[in-house]
């Protein structure tokens, strides 16, 4: 599974076995992998900051995870032709996800334990907040490119009455510079070939004969050209039009044509100078968001921790990987029930949620005994 349980317990010895007795009943009963999970002694502080940043941590870790998961889209995003290739590149310092989690070390070059809380949150806050603003810029500016991009092969496709002609048409398929003579694309559906060919001299005076030329098909139509006289365009448009010919309106005008075609050569050729770039940085800061956000989860836990279990610091944490999603309501009862002790009411409420308890209301998904945070890795769901 791609989901972690991070718990402590009080550090004493009655908690320590309790502990004990947890991995013991989890191992044999195959419901997680447990490892544990080692914390610094950080610089307290008083109560009071430690209950403000307790608020400030819960936001920050939401933002976190927010903003890996936007990362990790991105990178399914900009790798769109190698979706196969995406878990290899969603790495924490060149490791999978969880195997980082699992094997967790403090990074005091990045984040001295002995700095106050509050200093070092601050920290993970403007890193991650800086990643998320060059994470806007740089896949706006991508995801530009990609949208003018693809508008310009939309028109290279559909079908002969909307796509664009240019890169079917030649100067040939056309009478260029005549003041008096005009050439026409007509669209005419398939079952009516014989009839264009039979009537298109007719359909107003003027029509050059034997002018037409089938010059591309799609499943439905085809596309003839015809030249005629200038002057009676509207005329030859309107029995066009009444025979279920469509006249297409497009002008033959070399400049244009070329300037397309240069548009779509320079559009394909920024997409691939920007594409390792943005996506080695995405490599890169993804890798140093997860960091952040792990380290998040830590400190969130010391600070709970001392909060839940008072002064002096002393608890051990753990990590819990469940090993079936169908037994992790088992795997929850079992934690519930080893450390109830921690708190008798709320444990007696979440054991029998038949029970009510005058005053107290306690949800099984936001209160526990012990001090409980989720890590969920799977980004792509």
């Amino acid at each position: 599974m791609s989901e972690f349980w991070l718990i402590s317990a009080p550090g004493d010895e009655e908690n320590l076995q309790a502990l004990q007795r947890m991995n013991t009943v989890t191992s044999k009963s195959n419901l997680s992998y447990n490892t544990k999970f080692t914390i610094p002694d950080f610089k307290v502080g008083t109560l009071d900051s430690l209950v403000g940043l307790s608020d400030e941590l819960g936001k920050v870790d939401i933002f976190a995870e927010s903003l890996i998961k936007r990362m990790a889209q991105s990178v399914v995003e900009v790798m769109e032709d190698a979706k196969g290739k995406v878990q290899e590149n969603l790495l924490a310092n060149g490791e999978d996800l969880t195997s980082f989690v699992t094997h967790f070390e403090w990074d005091m070059a990045k984040y001295p334990a002995k700095q106050p809380l509050v200093s070092i949150a601050d920290t993970l806050a403007k890193q991650l907040a800086q990643i998320e603003t060059d994470l806007k810029s740089r896949t706006a500016a991508y995801n530009a490119l990609k949208t003018n991009l693809e508008n310009l092969e939309k028109k290279s496709t559909g079908n002969l009455f909307t796509r664009t002609l240019s890169d079917i048409v030649s100067k040939e398929d056309f009478v260029l510079d005549s003041e008096y003579l005009i050439t026409l694309l007509v669209i005419v559906p398939k079952p009516s070939y014989v009839q264009w060919q039979k009537t298109y001299e007719s359909l107003s005076d003027m029509v050059v004969p034997r002018s037409t030329k089938l010059i591309a098909e799609d499943n439905e139509c085809g596309l003839f050209t015809v030249t005629l006289f200038r002057k009676v365009i509207d005329d030859f448009k309107t029995k066009a039009k009444e025979n279920k010919f469509t006249v297409r309106e497009f002008y033959y005008d070399e400049k244009e044509i070329k300037r397309e075609r240069e548009e779509m050569t320079r559009l394909l050729s920024d997409r691939k100078q920007q594409y390792g770039p943005l996506l080695r940085w995405l490599k890169v800061n993804f890798s140093e968001a997860f960091i952040a956000w792990i380290h998040v989860k830590a400190l969130r836990v010391f600070v709970e921790s001392v909060l839940r279990y008072g002064l002096p610091v002393n608890f051990q944490a753990v990590l819990l990987q469940p090993q079936k999603k169908s037994s992790t309501k088992r795997l929850r009862e079992v934690l519930n029930s080893v450390f109830r002790h921690l708190d008798e009411v709320a444990a007696a409420s979440i054991l029998d949620a038949s029970v009510e308890i005058p005053g107290l209301q306690l949800s099984n998904q936001d209160y526990f005994p012990y001090v409980y945070f989720h890590i969920d890795l799977g980004l792509l769901d």
